[in-house]
């Protein structure tokens, strides 16, 4: 970690250009025609807004090209990528999250004399299939009736209702955060239309199975707009949905607001497929203690954070950002508490001097990052030994954007995808096995800041634009190829 520190301290680091470089052209391109100037390719982009990109030398995060430097902006999901850099250290790559059932008091001919709690470890890939192979547990104990209560843990990270508050409602990647997560913390509404009259379904469905959920309820609304909309009733998630809006059939997860009551529904449900009878769950504030009759564990960290740069989950970035915290010593009482201890882990490890990190997914868009200070942490060898392995492979296209195949530079990055917003961030490879580090960022900040919460959903014009940011960052990649690259 010293070492790494001192590293980012060194003048080459300190010192970037201020404007972009003019280097003398490879005598064999990758690309071949002209190249077009940074200039030139933002101007063809029309995006208006900000734009600024670098890219850089592995090893010594010597700056090749840059242009915006020091501009900050939003990086959307791309700060997922400092996220994990971020729990790989403070967790270590084999880190486990444990959720366990505790009994406070013995099973005497099949009755639990006592409590029976369950108990969330902050893993973020809980699912009904982990909840039902803890209940194939209690029944090797002999477990068939509780005689105290049912309750559920989450404090092991704090509760946050939504991860960004000003996002539609029904968006299932904004959903609540808890030490408890069951299915990402969203429930399944299920519609089907017989014989003229819909029949509708919450459920914590999984491969194998499909309990029902109460803690999460829906009624079926005559008027038009807004499609959705939520309130929390003593408890309750109650939804209401548009019946103009829906089809004959079809489903849709929408986010979860009481993951502890909703985790202890479904732990009951299935346990009473069992012929275990438990009562309805209840939130406790205190970790419960006594003897774990049960235990389900998640895969290694690294692997919970391929699939979370994989799949972009705003959830699983969240949780493991607080439990990284937590590791520090430090427990967050909010996102923006955790985001800021990140910050300065940042600064000690990466030379990220001036990000701001309001959450660990980037779905909050006052989050900035500067393009220069991410592609040289991302060049230093020792980071990119940890990120690059578990980076999405990311595709070149055609004019058309069809992937294409065989193309001569391969680019593993985390993309960052907000209305009007647009990052990608990693490593290039040419076919000699050379590799490059960039960071490229473009948002139009104040059309985005004019949006309404019900716009943000599906905003004219948010389609096209990121579209031209996509192509952007492909010509600028193309164009570093063909510079900077044998």
């Amino acid at each position: 970690m010293a070492g790494l520190a001192s590293a980012v301290a060194t003048p080459l680091w300190a010192n970037a250009p201020l404007t972009s470089l003019r280097p003398k052209l490879r005598p064999k391109s990758i690309v071949q025609g002209a190249i077009a100037t940074p200039e030139e390719l933002v101007a063809e982009a029309k995006l208006g807004g900000s734009v600024s990109f670098t890219v850089a030398e592995l090893g010594s995060g010597r700056i090749l090209e840059t242009t915006g430097f020091g501009v900050a902006l939003p990086p959307a999901s791309v700060s997922k990528a400092v996220t994990a850099l971020y729990a790989l250290d403070e967790l270590g790559p084999d880190h486990r999250f444990d959720t366990k059932i505790v009994a406070s008091g013995p099973i005497e001919d099949g009755v639990l004399k006592g409590d029976l709690a369950l108990v969330g470890g902050g893993d973020p890939t809980l699912n009904t299939d982990g909840i039902a192979r803890l209940v194939s547990q209690l029944v090797i104990h002999g477990l068939k009736r509780v005689e105290g209560r049912l309750v559920v843990y989450g404090g092991a990270l704090p509760y946050v209702e939504a991860i960004d508050p000003g996002q539609p409602k029904h968006v299932g990647y904004a959903t609540s955060v808890s030490g408890i997560c069951l299915n990402f913390n969203r429930v399944y509404f299920d519609w089907k239309k017989v014989d003229g009259q819909y029949k509708t379904a919450m459920e914590a469905r999984s491969e194998k199975h499909r309990p029902a959920v109460r803690v999460a309820r829906v009624a079926l609304s005559e008027r038009k707009a807004p499609v959705f909309d939520y309130v929390n009733v003593d408890g309750t998630d109650h939804w209401s949905v548009s019946r103009h809006a829906l089809n004959n059939e079809g489903g849709r997860w929408l986010p979860m607001r009481q993951p502890e009551v909703y985790a202890g529904e479904v732990l009951r449900e299935l346990a009473k497929g069992q012929g275990i009878s438990m009562p309805a769950p209840v939130k406790t504030a205190s970790r419960p203690t006594g003897q774990a009759l049960a235990a389900e564990q998640s895969a290694p960290l690294v692997a919970i954070l391929k699939d979370m740069l994989r799949y972009s989950t705003n959830i699983t970035a969240e949780m493991v950002g607080l439990a990284a915290t937590r590791a520090r010593g430090t427990y967050a009482a909010s996102l923006r508490a955790s985001g800021r201890e990140m910050e300065v882990w940042a600064r000690a490890t990466l030379g990220i001097n001036t990000a701001k990190f309001v959450d660990h997914s980037g779905l909050g868009d006052r989050s900035r990052i500067r393009s220069d200070e991410l592609a040289k942490a991302l060049a230093i060898l020792a980071k990119k030994a940890q990120i690059h392995p578990i980076l999405r492979s990311f595709a070149m296209k055609d004019a058309k954007g069809r992937p294409i195949k065989n193309h001569p530079i391969a680019v593993n990055a985390k993309t960052g995808t907000l209305n009007f917003v647009s990052g990608l961030a990693g490593y290039m490879t040419a076919p000699s096995g050379q590799e490059l580090a960039f960071a490229i960022f473009s948002a139009d900040t104040e059309t985005r800041a004019g949006l309404s919460r019900a716009q943000r959903d599906r905003p004219r014009g948010a389609k096209s634009w990121n579209k031209r940011a996509k192509i952007l960052q492909q010509k600028l990649i193309e164009r570093w190829a063909a510079l900077y690259v044998s």
